[in-house]
């Protein structure tokens, strides 16, 4: 099985720390590969940059999927993926979708915790795009700056367990989603610091591809993901336009 991880920011070191999250949780025979995106911003934390980030998945996607078995979109808000979808014959997780879905299996109501309040209306979004508000506390956000995107999990881990007791104790979840790539691995090192479940987004996002390949779902030729209707297109990188004109 050969999975795709998309990385919508432009950081190879979150794309690298990705991997190293993902292959860890990875079944036998399991072959990730990452591809980060070729321009953009170092990591998404508004609609505008996912947006941005959600266009040039797009590319990528038409460009690399071809040979694989099922793609990640890697990071937490899931920008283009309804579009990847669409596009795609294989199936498509999204990072958050994933992690979300993952929780809902482990208690009944879960709170996103992350590291910058730039990212909350987003991911507030991403819940209510997802129909979860009912099985959401909602998002807890630091409010502290940090010095790079890869050191964040250093940085901010006593901050970021000290939050997620509160969204415990205060909100009343069960389960806490820490939100954002860059923090992809640290659920295993503070889960004896959480006294609920916590939810790494890369490994619930690698067990969910494994399970949809598994399951050989056929492409939808009607309803929400089917392929949109051949159509030309002018100045959009190669790849994708001939993808578009496939219909």
């Amino acid at each position: 099985m050969r999975i795709l991880v998309a990385n919508p920011n432009t950081s190879e070191s979150v794309t690298e720390r990705l991997l190293a999250v993902g292959r860890s949780a990875a079944a036998p025979g399991t072959d990730l590969v990452g591809a980060t995106a070729p321009r953009g911003v170092p990591y998404i934390s508004s609609r505008i940059e996912a947006q941005i980030g959600g266009a040039v998945l797009l590319e990528t996607l038409a460009e690399r999927a071809a040979g694989f078995d099922a793609v990640i979109v890697a990071a937490f808000g899931d920008p283009g993926l309804g579009a990847a979808r669409e596009l795609l014959d294989i199936p498509v997780v999204g990072y958050a979708e994933a992690a979300m879905v993952t929780a809902l299996m482990l208690g009944r109501r879960f709170a996103v915790v992350t590291f910058t309040p730039a990212m909350e209306p987003w991911y507030q979004e991403c819940i209510e795009a997802n129909g979860l508000q009912g099985r959401s506390t909602g998002v807890r956000c630091l409010d502290r700056a940090f010095a790079s995107i890869d050191s964040v999990q250093a940085e901010m881990e006593d901050h970021l367990v000290a939050l997620a007791g509160r969204a415990i104790g205060e909100d009343g979840a069960d389960v806490i989603v820490l939100g954002g790539a860059p923090l992809a691995g640290l659920a295993a090192r503070v889960r004896d610091r959480v006294p609920v479940p916590c939810v790494d987004a890369m490994v619930a996002a690698v067990k969910q591809a494994e399970a949809l390949v598994a399951l050989r779902p056929a492409k939808p030729t009607v309803g929400n993901y089917r392929r949109p209707a051949a159509k030309p297109s002018t100045g959009l990188a190669p790849a994708l336009a001939r993808r578009l004109a496939e219909g």
